[in-house]
């Protein structure tokens, strides 16, 4: 006799005006660029009861990439970088949740920037506790950092530099701010 219980799961939707995707990458050797993107999209199936029973889909729009420089952005917008035009979406899909601390969580997935897909580790904080706006909405938040290489990615265009160095590096952090939305 079978007497596993199916997880509960709630549905959450990702409220694009309360949450924010970002990047760094280090620039000539000497600095940090940032970045990010807006029009963060995605949901989320939240098992209360068992955190690791849930998932989470996210999708960002690879044209809205925005590091206050219209040039860069531009280029980064370019078949050297992105491609939007060809890969005009980066998505994660999780695959694995695990607990790694009180209130920390490392989340596994699938993600895809530039048509090439490599599964990535998110260290993640949260869920935060649910609250209620004033609007009636149950909302909850969670932030996410990893780090990748862009060459794993096909996004490998660089220059050389006078002094030996390169203009791009290839380990870019990622930061994620989300809001949900209780569906």
């Amino acid at each position: 006799m079978n007497t596993a219980v199916a997880p509960q799961l709630t549905t959450w939707k990702i409220d694009p005006s309360h949450s924010a995707a970002e990047f760094k990458v280090k620039h000539m050797m000497i600095s940090n660029v940032k970045g990010g993107f807006s029009g963060l999209q995605g949901s989320l199936a939240l098992d209360d009861a068992d955190i690791t029973n849930s998932r989470v889909e996210a999708s960002i729009d690879a044209a809205s990439i925005n590091t206050h420089e219209p040039q860069r952005d531009a280029h980064l917008k370019s078949a050297d970088f992105f491609d939007v035009e060809k890969f005009p979406a980066l998505t994660f899909k999780s695959t694995h949740v695990a607990r790694s601390g009180d209130g920390e969580l490392q989340v596994t997935g699938d993600l895809t920037i530039h048509g090439v897909t490599r599964s990535v580790v998110f260290n993640v904080e949260g869920p935060s506790a649910s609250v209620k706006d004033p609007y009636g909405n149950t909302r909850l938040g969670f932030s996410a950092a990893t780090k990748i290489s862009r060459k794993d990615f096909g996004l490998t265009w660089n220059a050389v530099l006078e002094t030996g160095g390169i203009m791009v590096g290839d380990e870019v952090t990622i930061n994620l701010e989300a809001e949900f939305i209780k569906v």
